[in-house]
């Protein structure tokens, strides 16, 4: 079962449903607070949570929470982030040199933030990597490429891709001949 992101209408629309279910919920705290009851302060500290809880519906709801599949592209694992300008993942050694281009281009989309922490130079590396046993009780790293992209600009379309054909050929995957 794969679950989905809810998309900025509908948590716009649920905004709007918590909206209303916190003034109807501040209308009786002012009623408890107009008739001294006793839980009054409990609906204030009720009042106030759903609030918060609807500011944040509002602010989802503004912010496009969309992401951006490549075809080819295959499932990987993050192995190694230093929340700054390096990341390791982990492919499968079922793929060909396309989808490994594809899923490197992913992970490097996926793994863009502005937070990260930038120092000499404003590029996020990310390397992917394979196990493979060739014996029993021995297990080999293979990386298989790389690809670089700017920490500064988003929509930055001068990705760098480097592949180890050597390690490429290694683990069986055929190189597809560039025109």
């Amino acid at each position: 079962m794969a679950l989905t992101l809810p998309t900025p209408a509908e948590f716009a629309q649920a905004a709007q449903y918590m909206g209303l279910a916190t003034v109807g919920v501040g209308g009786l705290m002012s009623l408890g607070f107009v008739l001294k009851w006793g839980i009054r302060f409990r609906l204030f500290g009720v009042t106030a949570f759903m609030g918060v809880l609807t500011a944040g519906l509002f602010a989802l709801g503004l912010t496009p929470l969309t992401r951006t599949l490549l075809p080819d592209a295959q499932r990987y694992t993050l192995v190694f982030d230093n929340g700054g300008t390096q990341a390791v993942i982990r492919v499968g050694e079922a793929l060909t040199e396309t989808q490994l281009v594809a899923t490197l281009q992913q992970a490097a989309n996926d793994l863009f933030s502005y937070g990260r922490l930038a120092r000499e130079d404003a590029y996020l590396t990310v390397r992917a990597r394979v196990l493979r046993h060739p014996q029993p009780g021995l297990t080999e790293i293979l990386y298989l490429g790389q690809a670089r992209r700017s920490l500064v600009n988003r929509d930055d379309t001068h990705l760098i891709l480097e592949l180890d054909r050597e390690n490429l050929a290694r683990v069986g995957i055929e190189s597809v001949p560039t025109s």
